[in-house]
């Protein structure tokens, strides 16, 4: 819908629900003006003219009464929606509050639905879907973290990388039409050297995207599962086998120092799959790197959605299970496994260390990371663990899931439209492969998305956002 077209006036309060210092009606739309006029009288002059803003004190007539008000004016296009905005401030009384917000109705505005303000946003080309993502992801961070996240989408960090994206994929679109014109001896025809390394860039740039999107949203959109354990107890080969990424491993204890995360695909969900240090303390070296390193892993285990508590089955039958056992973050669900048990050496628990593994949500589970033993039942274990309460899915994992999926599908495109181009496909029908990978960073942003898709995204937002 372009800007200006004639549409609806709404309204909706647009402070948290219960009373308040103040409260707050926000209205948007052609008929903002009209509104503020038959409820602020004669001082509705103080209304500038188009495109100005302003601000002014002046009394609310309710139909019943009179509440004193500040009034804050956007004129169209600069406001939120880019449509005329009004807010009005008034007692942060809720009966007061519905009072003012029936006048308003009764005048003509029509009540908001949720996210509606946003997506009108959206709509008349004030941001684009990612940033309207964000605003809704913002509104339900209950962490810092969450809040970080949210920040970072909503200050373009993924759009930034996607115009260039499209642009390039849009130039070499065009290369590939202009070439079916010319021979290849003539001098019009681009190279096929070039367009893959034209294709190869683009390849290159949609990694760089999703590596953005797993660093700023993974943390809070996926669930967590951080391995915890003593040193040397085989934390990192479970990591490589479960991720296949290449952590250090080695038979020297305190290997790994740094955190290490990566995405684990269980069933038919993502989760974050965390490798944390040995808690050196508990094989007692004492280095402060040792203790940097504990402190690191302590903070990952508090946010964890689960914890796969590693035992390594070759160990001391006469070291302490319980000091680890009282390590572990209480309230977050624990899983007990018995690693390693291919190595010489290895044993079954005795009654004291399955007691205590047992008492973990599921276990011990018998796994071997280098033969691959027990890896199917840990994972389904790991799906039931977080997936059979029922629990929804938060605003942060659902977008990453959404973006996740088209940057995917983008990329698959780029590979098709390449081998295609090795293969020697006609060169029109490698720009119509190509034009799916754009197409599919057009979901992203907005360009091309559906009702259902939109409904479903300003569906999650609050009223009077």
């Amino acid at each position: 819908m372009s800007v200006g077209e004639t549409r609806d006036t709404i309204v909706a309060v647009a402070s948290p629900p219960g009373p308040g210092r103040r409260g707050i009606l926000r209205v948007s739309g052609t008929g903002a003006r009209g509104l503020s006029e038959a409820v602020l009288g004669s001082a509705a002059q103080a209304i500038p003219g188009p495109g100005q803003r302003a601000w002014f004190e002046a009394e609310f007539f309710d139909g019943t009464g009179s509440q004193p008000v500040l009034v804050l004016w956007m004129g169209a296009p600069r406001s939120y929606t880019r449509e005329d905005v009004v807010e009005f401030h008034l007692p942060g009384s809720p009966p007061l509050l519905q009072c003012a917000l029936a006048r308003l109705v009764a005048l003509g505005a029509r009540p908001a639905h949720r996210g509606e303000f946003t997506r009108r946003a959206f709509e008349n080309g004030r941001i684009d879907l990612s940033r309207a993502e964000a605003i809704c992801e913002l509104v339900a961070a209950g962490t810092d973290s969450e809040r970080r996240a949210a920040i970072e989408l909503l200050g373009g960090g993924l759009s930034r990388r996607l115009v260039p994206l499209r642009e390039a994929l849009d130039g070499i679109r065009a290369l590939l039409e202009a070439s079916l014109d010319f021979d290849v001896e003539d001098t019009g025809h681009v190279p096929t050297e070039e367009l893959l390394l034209g294709l190869d860039a683009a390849t290159e740039g949609l990694d760089r995207a999703l590596a953005f999107e797993v660093r700023r949203q993974a943390p809070t959109a996926l669930p967590r599962v951080v391995l915890f354990g003593a040193p040397n107890a085989g934390k990192s080969s479970l990591f490589n086998a479960l991720a296949g990424e290449r952590a250090l491993v080695s038979d020297e204890a305190g290997t790994t120092r740094d955190v290490l995360r990566a995405l684990w695909r269980v069933g038919e969900n993502d989760v974050l799959l965390v490798d944390t240090a040995g808690f050196a303390g508990l094989s007692g070296r004492k280095e402060r790197l040792d203790a940097l390193a504990r402190e690191r892993a302590e903070s990952e285990l508090e946010s964890a959605s689960l914890v796969l508590w590693v035992v390594d089955a070759c160990r001391d039958p006469a070291a302490e299970l319980g000091t680890e056992r009282r390590l572990l973050p209480g309230g977050v669900p624990v899983l007990g496994l018995w690693s390693r048990i291919d190595r010489p050496g290895a044993r079954e628990p005795n009654e004291a260390e399955r007691s205590l593994l047992a008492a973990s949500q599921a276990g011990p589970l018998e796994v071997s990371a280098s033969r691959g033993l027990g890896l199917g039942a840990l994972t389904r274990a790991v799906e039931r663990a977080l997936w059979d309460t029922g629990a929804e899915a938060g605003v942060a994992r659902e977008l990453f899931v959404r973006h996740r999926e088209a940057l995917a599908a983008a990329r698959a495109r780029v590979a098709e439209a390449r081998a295609e181009l090795l293969a020697g496909v006609a060169l029109d029908l490698v720009a119509e492969t190509l034009r799916g990978a754009t197409a599919a960073l057009d979901e992203i942003e907005g360009h091309t998305s559906s009702e259902d898709l939109l409904d479903r995204i300003f569906a999650r937002f609050c009223l009077g956002k």
